[in-house]
């Protein structure tokens, strides 16, 4: 019975630990992301495998980065800058930040909007601003506790991914070579996928996000901004456990949605 209730307490401060981190990194995996990578396996079928490995511990490191901020300090990414550089690497951060979350938002939505005609056989025309004004409302009337706890169990959804991957035909032997042994393809095409898929797995929102999100967490707890800078090893502990398991998952999806016999790719955009 003690291994019994060791095991089960491990257990359970392992699922404690799992928030900020984790929802970003499956954030991550949105309807762009998702459609990038269904393309690039589509097209160059396993060979760019090997970039999962590549950006894992970029994604856990930045991230990292970026939480410790958060909670180290008591404030968000921006509020950071603004304090420490000036205004004009502030205003010009958070210009890219803007231009990037608009575009990537309105993939997003668009995507959402597609899927959903694609089942209902409704525009997205009607969907796209449905969609807009149902997560508009739900930022306003809801909380962030709420908000945190919806999005941490949505993220089990992207299990479909994975399980998808078994009924695809993947050639696991070819898939699991090309992984640890690259064949890049000296091509424009093949190039400009690999920008592509690093620029839609280390976007500059989630970043902010991460940082935010930590910050948001203490402030949920009823912390001042006093209480909230500085960090123990048991919160740092934690932050590292969150952040390599989301940014662990983000690339598990990402390779399962590779598939290169998922030739219908906006149909994995759901």
């Amino acid at each position: 019975m003690g291994h019994l209730e060791v095991t089960q307490n491990r257990a359970e401060r392992f699922f404690s630990d799992l928030g900020p981190g984790l929802i970003t990194g499956c954030a991550d995996d949105d309807p762009s992301g998702i459609s990038t990578y269904s393309m690039a396996g589509a097209v160059f079928g396993y060979t760019l495998l090997w970039t999962a490995l590549i950006s894992f511990p970029l994604m856990v490191s930045v991230q990292m980065m970026c939480g410790r901020l958060g909670m180290v300090t008591g404030r968000g990414l921006a509020g950071v800058i603004r304090r420490r550089y000036s205004k004009w690497i502030l205003w010009g951060a958070c210009s890219l930040l803007i231009v990037a979350n608009v575009v990537n938002i309105a993939a997003d939505l668009g995507g959402m909007a597609d899927a959903t005609q694609m089942v209902t056989g409704v525009k997205a025309l009607f969907w796209t601003p449905l969609y807009t004004a149902l997560i508009i409302s739900f930022l306003f009337w809801s909380s962030y506790r709420q908000i945190a706890r919806i999005f941490k169990w949505i993220t089990l959804v992207l299990l479909a991914y994975v399980i998808t991957a078994f009924f695809a035909g993947v050639d696991w032997r070819q898939a699991l070579l090309a992984t640890l042994i690259p064949h890049p393809v000296w091509s424009r095409e093949y190039v400009e996928v690999i920008v592509g898929i690093l620029g839609t797995t280390i976007s500059p929102y989630l970043f902010f996000w991460q940082a935010s999100q930590e910050v948001e967490e203490e402030r949920a707890m009823g912390r001042t901004l006093a209480q909230r800078k500085g960090a123990t090893a048991e919160e740092l502990r934690g932050l590292r456990v969150d952040v390599t398991t989301g940014m662990l998952a983000s690339n598990f999806i990402m390779s399962s949605s590779s598939s290169p016999r998922r030739r219908a790719c906006m149909l994995m955009a759901l």
